[in-house]
């Protein structure tokens, strides 16, 4: 019996340890928080550096009162489909938060409240890479540790994913300058050789 409490205690001591590193399962976290966007997805392609996206959180109320009194933040966060993470280690998803690359691109941490009305207008980042996307927000406490998330697509079969499209750093007046610098090179060299052929003309005489 004194065995069986020792190694309880051991385990507790363990899960402790791991929480204080910021060593957080995933799989560990209760999904106590709703989340939504709008314009609604599936399909919804957002063009980085112009469109907007809002979103929605909430406590889900069919847990007790008192499962959030350690609620102190909401991060809310843009992350990678699974779609968009194969062959892309740099994107994987990891069970310990702490080695997670799922959700890379912070849209707003607020601080927590229980009302319904927590809404947030984010314009998509120059930055964000052209993939699939669904928005998570984890619920922290005092010390930034994840307690509990939501998100708006399903942990196992992803639905209501929505697609970004990133800016590639070509522009059209970049394009004009390129054309009109080529044919500016082209007609430099036809007036070198027309000026070479003359100057060995006039050399002949």
């Amino acid at each position: 019996m004194a065995n069986h409490g020792l190694l309880i205690a051991l385990i507790s001591l363990s899960c402790f340890v791991a929480i204080c590193n910021g060593n957080v399962l995933f799989s560990s976290l209760n999904r106590t928080l709703i989340v939504t966007v709008s314009p609604s997805p599936p399909g919804q392609v957002l063009k980085a550096g112009k469109d907007k996206i809002t979103v929605t959180w909430s406590y889900n109320s069919s847990f007790p009162s008192g499962t959030d009194s350690d609620y102190k933040t909401v991060k809310i966060l843009l992350c990678y489909a699974l779609e968009s993470q194969r062959d892309r280690p740099w994107r994987k998803t990891v069970d310990n938060l702490k080695k997670d690359k799922t959700c890379q691109h912070k849209i707003v941490s607020r601080p927590y409240s229980r009302s319904g009305n927590n809404t947030f207008t984010y314009t998509v980042m120059k930055d964000i890479p052209t993939a699939s996307y669904f928005v998570r927000a984890y619920a922290l406490d005092a010390h930034d540790i994840q307690l509990a998330y939501g998100q708006t697509t399903d942990a196992l079969k992803e639905m209501n994913l929505f697609g970004i499209r990133g800016i590639t750093g070509r522009h059209v007046s970049i394009d004009v300058a390129s054309v009109c610098f080529s044919g500016f090179s082209v007609l430099s060299l036809f007036g070198f050789f027309f000026m070479e052929k003359r100057k060995a003309k006039s050399q002949l005489k």
